[in-house]
């Protein structure tokens, strides 16, 4: 597993990225099909949370073999890798079996290891290339103030800092604390983790899980234009509620 993934410029289509999946994808699937997605030409990237909580969670490796589709690790990939490799039957276990994971523990074991394997080779970071420059994307949040370092931390450069792997998965600081400073070195930075009720951007940080899996919609964000669909609010307010 490589914590970060390059992606160079789609000359040929378009690139959009999407908020928490949670295990509904046959509702992913009609919010690109609003967009008139072409999976010969466009590409898909997760800011991740791909499984848990919904009833399709088991259709990952499916969606992961599409050859345009592309995701993050997030807090949920990372609690079904932690139960199964290191505390199965104790308090991580208990936390994943009760936010969502019950899939997973419902399958034999051979698949539950091919299930995790898949998930831990997912990376941390992602980064796009796009016309008008690079796009960032985790799933929580960048806890650096500029791209570069966050890069040089994942090329094993920092090798002092402390819980940037927690930070990028579980952070919801920037959104809690309404902090606008953004993150430098990059056109934008994509991620999820928080829902919310409109998609809401603070400097240039896009926060677009608007509860696809719950009872919002699935936003996605056309990472060419850094225009959504449905359109960002332009007052920049917004609703959250916390979620694990």
């Amino acid at each position: 597993m490589s914590i970060l993934q390059h992606f160079s410029i789609n000359t040929a289509g378009r690139d959009f990225a999407v908020g928490d999946i949670h295990g509904h994808f046959t509702r992913l699937q009609r919010a690109l099909d609003a967009v008139g997605f072409d999976p010969a030409a466009d590409r898909l990237f997760s800011v991740g949370d791909l499984v848990d909580r919904g009833p399709e969670s088991d259709q990952v490796d499916a969606w992961l073999a599409k050859p345009w589709f592309h995701a993050v690790r997030g807090n949920h990939e990372q609690m079904a890798i932690e139960a199964y490799r290191f505390d199965p039957s104790g308090r991580i276990g208990d936390v994943h079996l009760s936010s969502g994971g019950a899939w997973l523990y419902a399958r034999s074991s051979v698949e539950q290891a091919c299930y995790i394997e898949l998930l831990a080779d997912l990376p941390l970071i992602i980064e796009v290339m796009t016309p008008q420059g690079l796009i960032g994307i985790v799933h929580a949040d960048c806890p650096f103030p500029t791209w570069a370092m966050l890069e040089s931390w994942a090329d094993g450069c920092m090798p002092g800092m402390r819980n940037v792997e927690e930070a990028v998965q579980w952070s919801r600081s920037r959104i809690t604390h309404e902090q606008h400073h953004g993150v430098g070195g990059a056109r934008a930075v994509v991620v999820g983790h928080t829902p919310v009720k409109r998609p809401a951007v603070l400097g240039n940080v896009y926060h677009v899980d608007t509860g696809g899996w719950m009872d919002g919609h699935f936003t996605l964000l056309n990472l060419h234009t850094l225009q959504a669909h449905p359109p960002i609010d332009p007052k920049l307010q917004w609703d959250w509620e916390e979620q694990a």
